[in-house]
């Protein structure tokens, strides 16, 4: 019990996740909250730690909490996320604790490990894995109930994408739909311009960290730019939001340091941006 307390010192709650694993439309995911009547569905698409890390368990539990929601937390890396040993060193919960020194020497040695998971995890099959996924959830959706994603990080670009006009699919008697409603995107990285905006069709919450050391503050304004150039061209473009986080060091939304007054407070705002920014649209 100890160890596992300590692995969920980054999150917004103390205790353990409530919910459980099940198999959906092939993969691994992790369910909580209204499986009967849910007013809309919650798809999260985590960081690189994926299931293994308490801490996105608990932020999918904050979504359900309301009782409102079915939040489904799919493993797009079926069953093979980025090492935990690696979350202390990439973004540790308190940098403070962690010398500079010891971070350095400590990437060296993870480095290759690094670079042999992320071959296994290249951008094309990854954004196959999650489409797919998405394609089956909104086809056993009802009409009229909505689908929301959020994505944390690496899972940030392909919540973005989920929202294209080209990811769109055709359903007997309803013609061409998106796979999800609406998008929020926290600290969203390794985004490709104008590849992953090409043509949105709904709305998209992004929250930025000024002080982000992997996603760039200067991203938000290539956004806004691609985004503009659009509305130019004559293109209606779907309502967007930008919040930025002050000093939001990357992993701000997962691994917040809660000690922290300034970091914690963080914590709790992007799950209220999320929740208001759902409620708004779903």
């Amino acid at each position: 019990m100890a160890s596992c307390e300590e692995c969920i010192k980054g999150s917004i709650h103390a205790g353990l996740p409530k919910g459980k694993e099940e198999l959906v439309y092939g993969l691994n995911t992790y369910i909580i909250g209204n499986q009967t009547n849910p007013r809309a569905i919650i798809v999260v698409d985590s960081d690189v730690f994926g299931l293994n890390l308490p801490n996105n368990k608990l932020i999918a539990d904050s979504y359900a909490a309301s009782g409102e929601y079915l939040v489904y937390m799919p493993d797009f890396f079926k069953g093979d996320p980025l090492a935990l040993k690696i979350a202390d060193l990439l973004i540790p919960v308190d940098e403070k604790k962690l010398g500079t020194f010891a971070k350095y020497t400590g990437l060296l040695a993870s480095a290759p490990s690094f670079a042999a998971w992320s071959m296994r995890h290249k951008a094309g099959p990854t954004d196959e894995i999650a489409t797919t996924f998405l394609r089956e959830l909104r086809k056993a959706t009802p009409e009229g109930r909505k689908i929301g994603i959020v994505g944390m990080c690496w899972g940030g670009r392909y919540a973005i994408r989920s929202g294209l006009e080209s990811k769109m699919i055709e359903i007997e008697g309803r013609g061409r739909v998106p796979l999800v409603d609406a998008v929020v995107a926290l600290h969203p990285s390794n985004l490709v311009f104008p590849d992953d905006f090409d043509k949105l069709v709904v709305p998209v919450s992004f929250g930025w960290g000024v002080k982000d050391q992997l996603v760039s503050y200067e991203t938000k304004g290539k956004v806004e730019d691609v985004l503009k150039k659009e509305t130019a061209a004559g293109r209606k473009v779907p309502e967007m939001q930008h919040v930025s986080y002050e000093p939001g060091r990357h992993g701000f939304s997962v691994r917040g340091n809660p000690d922290d007054p300034a970091e914690r407070k963080i914590l709790e705002d992007t799950v209220t941006q999320v929740l208001d920014w759902f409620k708004k649209w779903l």
